[in-house]
């Protein structure tokens, strides 16, 4: 008999998904509709690299900040821009950022490429803790990468981790359950059952903590991958991270629940996916107005197709521009929405301008009020 199974019996690598609520399953089937649906939205490529960088720098930031970086979420969109500069005294919390960065791109290239397969390995989850810890000042027994040989615990949840003799052996058992499970999921169901295997992964990484500092990056890592590697869309990929540091006082209680019940881990994968769905549902609000401005303006550009000249295009102009602004407009600004209109109208009087936005109404493209003027989006919403 090995140590862990006196000292952590709860570490059983087994799952009983018969005890799982109905709503769990409810909530796994709305996360996967909805991961599938954000693949396969067209975005214009701009706006996917700002969506790209703006939650990266949320998941490295949470990823960090659970574990006490003081960063703001600001500091950390201009760290994954390459546009931030802080004073010596600082520079530990960018490294400690920067890192997760780092690695979140390897492992989505790795994946991309192909040279990284997805399949966990105990070298894989090393590789990963000396990534999260790299160039950082440490107390001596650390080693990044190197699985410790010594006792340590979780001050936050009063537990005691794994034993050191064990920790090799529980990683390699965690992997060859994670890499079968991959396997095993059921057709159709690829997402859903990653979803499951991710918290898995950080819940037993939580529990073996298996290095000297690091743990919880690793394990948020490891969790990227696994979501990644399932096709789960990169901006959703951050969002369980996300989730635990918003929710830190939950997440360290669900945390130790799981190991006082004897390893019941079904309550702390409710409350994570519970997380992920509603991270899920702000993207997808934010996904939606993007492309609803694409829907938009195409429709904008369409009105104005069959219509020559420059009063034509003068409209045109005046049409987009109120549209970027997503608000009601007075009249008195409208020569200031954008340089373009403010060089149509630099000539003209203000009954042009007016003669203008009447016939942008008689088109059905504004809506005048008495505080001002506002663009009818609301057109494209066909089926509310």
């Amino acid at each position: 008999m090995r140590t862990f199974e006196k000292t952590h019996p709860w570490l059983t690598f087994t799952l009983d998904l018969g005890r799982a609520r109905h709503d769990l399953w409810l909530m796994l089937g709305e996360a996967q509709a909805k991961c599938e649906y954000l693949a396969n939205l067209p975005l214009r490529p701009a706006t996917a690299k700002r969506l790209h960088e703006l939650y990266l720098a949320k998941g490295a930031l949470a990823t960090t900040a659970i574990e006490g970086n003081t960063l703001t979420e600001e500091d950390a969109l201009k760290l994954v821009e390459g546009r931030l500069s802080l004073p010596p005294s600082k520079e530990y919390l960018s490294q400690e950022i920067n890192n997760i960065i780092e690695a979140c791109n390897i492992i989505g290239t790795e994946l991309l490429t192909g040279t990284n397969r997805g399949l966990l390995s105990v070298k894989k989850i090393n590789e990963f803790n000396d990534l999260v810890l790299k160039n950082l000042e440490l107390p001596e027994q650390i080693v990044p990468g190197k699985i410790r040989n010594y006792s340590v615990g979780v001050e936050l949840v009063r537990y005691r981790a794994a034993p050191p003799d064990d920790c090799e052996y529980l990683l390699k058992r965690l992997c060859d359950w994670l890499n079968q499970e991959r396997s095993r999921a059921p057709k159709g169901h690829k997402l859903a059952f990653a979803l499951i295997r991710a918290v898995l992964a950080h819940l037993y990484l939580a529990w073996i903590h298996p290095y000297g500092d690091g743990n919880g990056r690793t394990a948020r890592l490891v969790e990227f991958q696994i979501l990644l590697d399932a096709g789960i869309p990169t901006i959703a990929a951050h969002l369980l991270s996300n989730h635990y540091n918003q929710t830190r006082n939950e997440y360290y209680k669900h945390l130790d629940q799981a190991s006082k019940s004897g390893g019941n881990v079904i309550p702390f994968i409710q409350y994570a996916i519970e997380g992920f769905l509603d991270g899920l549902g702000e993207q997808m609000q934010k996904v939606s107005i993007e492309v609803l401005d694409i829907a938009w303006k195409d429709y904008v550009h369409e009105a104005f197709r069959d219509k020559k000249g420059k009063t034509a295009r003068r409209q045109r102009q005046l049409a987009l521009a109120i549209s970027n602004k997503g608000q009601i407009i007075p009249k008195s600004e409208i020569r200031e929405l954008s340089p373009r209109v403010a060089e149509s109208y630099a000539s003209k009087t203000a009954k042009t301008i007016s003669r203008d936005l009447n016939s942008l109404v008689k088109m059905d493209i504004i809506e005048i009020r008495i505080e001002g003027v506002r663009a009818k989006k609301e057109k494209m919403l066909s089926f509310r």
